[in-house]
């Protein structure tokens, strides 16, 4: 319902803004770090927010860039896994560091967020490699039909032969990115000396303007 708030800081909390529009203030729910890095007190702000409806309860939660907001909506979505939780990794975990934990099923970093155990960490993994696998599929069927008309492209080639590439692009659809899309920003980028997390920021960069 709502992409963004922007208007004045009005005030800072532990845990949440408030932020005046034409004189209403909204109370937006963020991390201590969130909090943090936005601007001080009377100024201008523009927050990515998700808005959240439940039979006692309406809340609005901020992010200060898009690619937090995806990461918060995918975790979300993972059963077993709340708001609170889902703003607490956001607090300790970028989401370029997420999105690569996940590919490489990398339980460690992810447990290392407070309130993530083992189990939590297995059925995030789990549950997020499931959508990016089912997107896969469709893609396979998509690159045999290109195969047999000879368009496979550059950056095709380049992904079939470079790993780390490969799993900067699946890291990125986890943040909520069409591959196409990211395609085209890698066809622009020198890959070959960068690593997986450099290319997974680099994307980024790049695809969140």
């Amino acid at each position: 319902m709502l992409a963004y708030i922007k208007g004045k800081l009005e005030m800072k909390m532990t845990d949440y803004v408030v932020v005046d529009i034409g004189g209403l203030g909204y109370k937006i729910y963020m991390s201590e770090v969130g909090i943090e890095k936005l601007g001080n007190i009377g100024e201008q702000v523009k927050i990515h927010t998700h808005y959240r409806v439940r039979e006692d309860d309406i809340s609005i939660f901020g992010f200060n860039t898009l690619e937090e907001l995806r990461m918060f909506e995918l975790l979300i979505g993972v059963s077993g896994v709340g708001a609170k939780t889902a703003v607490a990794m956001l607090a300790t975990c970028e989401p370029s560091e997420f999105a690569l934990a996940v590919i490489t099923e990398d339980v460690k970093t992810l447990t290392a967020i407070p309130g993530i155990g083992p189990k939590s960490a297995k059925r995030i993994i789990l549950e997020l490699k499931d959508k990016i696998s089912k997107q896969q599929e469709i893609e396979a069927i998509e690159k045999e039909v290109n195969s047999k008309t000879k368009t496979v492209n550059k950056i095709q080639k380049a992904i079939e032969n470079n790993n780390k590439l490969s799993e900067a692009i699946s890291a990125l659809q986890v943040l909520g990115y069409n591959k196409k899309e990211i395609e085209k920003t890698f066809e622009k980028i020198n890959t070959e000396e960068l690593s997986t997390e450099e290319l997974i920021k680099k994307g980024l960069s790049t695809l969140g303007r």
